[in-house]
C-alpha cells in the first residue's frame, strides 16, 4: 500500500489470497486456500487504523487421517500504525513508521492473522463431533498425584535434596 499519497479519510482495499500468496512464505502449515481479505484503512494526521476482515477456506491436512479438507475461517483484526521518528514494531498490533514511509507491507500481517485462526487440532469435519477419548487405545496415560506419606516409593531411597524441599511446608 502506498500510504504517502492517501488522503486523510477512510479507504477500502480488497485482496484475493490463494496458493500463490501462501507460497511466498517459508512454512509448511498452509499450502492452499481461497480467502478474501478486506482492509479498511483510516488515515489521520497522527495515526493509521487498519481493520482486517479475512474470510474463506483454507486447505488443511487432518491430524488424524491425513486427508485434506477445507477449514472455514473468519478473522477480524485491528492494527494501528502511528507516525514517529523511526520504524518500530511496538506491539503485535501497533507499529510505528516515519511520516515519509511510502509503502506499508501488510502481507506478513495477513498471513499471521490467518495462521492464528487455524485450530490447534486440525480435524476433518467427519471427526469433529466425535469424543476426544479413544476407548480402543492400547496405552492410556493416567495422571495421579501422590501425597507425602502415602506409602508410594517407601522402599526406594529418597534423595536428600527432595527431603529438604518437602520440609519447607
Amino acid at each position: 500500500m502506498n500510504i504517502a499519497k492517501l488522503a486523510l479519510k477512510t479507504h477500502h482495499f480488497a485482496f484475493e489470497l490463494d496458493r500463490a500468496f501462501f507460497e511466498q512464505f517459508e512454512q509448511s502449515l498452509i499450502q492452499d486456500g481461497h480467502l478474501h481479505a478486506e482492509v479498511e484503512l483510516t488515515k489521520t494526521d497522527l495515526l493509521l487504523t487498519l481493520d482486517f476482515h479475512i474470510h474463506g477456506a483454507l486447505r488443511l491436512i487432518c491430524d488424524r487421517s491425513l486427508d485434506e479438507f477445507d477449514q472455514p475461517i473468519d478473522v477480524r483484526h485491528t492494527m494501528r500504525v502511528r507516525f514517529g521518528d523511526q520504524n518500530l514494531e511496538l506491539d503485535d498490533d501497533v507499529l510505528q513508521i516515519t511520516p515519509d514511509t511510502q509503502i506499508l507491507p501488510i502481507a506478513q500481517h495477513l498471513f499471521d492473522y490467518i495462521g492464528l485462526a487455524i485450530p490447534m487440532k486440525k480435524l476433518h469435519p467427519r471427526f469433529q463431533n466425535e469424543p476426544d477419548e479413544n476407548p480402543d487405545a492400547e496405552t492410556k496415560l493416567i495422571f495421579t498425584t501422590r501425597q507425602p506419606g502415602d506409602g508410594a516409593d517407601e522402599d526406594e531411597g529418597t534423595d536428600p535434596r527432595w527431603d529438604a524441599l518437602r520440609n519447607l511446608n
